[in-house]
């Protein structure tokens, strides 16, 4: 089960399937992912980051929530906990990373300051 949060302006929630079109072109806009160092997802990429998530929360028991815009009801991005498995430094040693991001058209309103 993965609790659902709210805050004045924003739903944090699991992501679905129907989730997963407007996940993909988020992840295609080469705005929101060159803040984080990353080249725009083809679809297929973007499955299996969407089915990762998932698995993080049936296996781990945390992972990244959909951000989803109360006043509009469109997902605008994600944020939550997850285990890459990644060799960075610092080394995480089994500790979860915390990440978020959003879709270029929420920047500048706030969401993730």
């Amino acid at each position: 089960m993965i609790p659902t949060l709210e805050t004045e302006r924003l739903r944090l929630r699991g992501h679905t399937l129907a989730d997963f079109g407007r996940f993909a072109t988020m992840w295609a806009d080469e705005r929101m992912v060159a803040p984080i160092g990353l080249s725009p997802c083809s679809t297929e990429e973007s499955w299996s980051r969407f089915t990762r998530y998932c698995g993080h929360w049936a296996l781990l028991g945390f992972g990244n929530w959909a951000v989803e815009e109360k006043s509009s009801g469109q997902v605008i991005g994600e944020v939550g906990l997850f285990d890459f498995k990644r060799d960075l430094p610092p080394a995480f040693a089994g500790k979860p990373e915390n990440g978020w991001a959003f879709a270029s058209e929420a920047h500048g309103k706030g969401y993730a300051s």
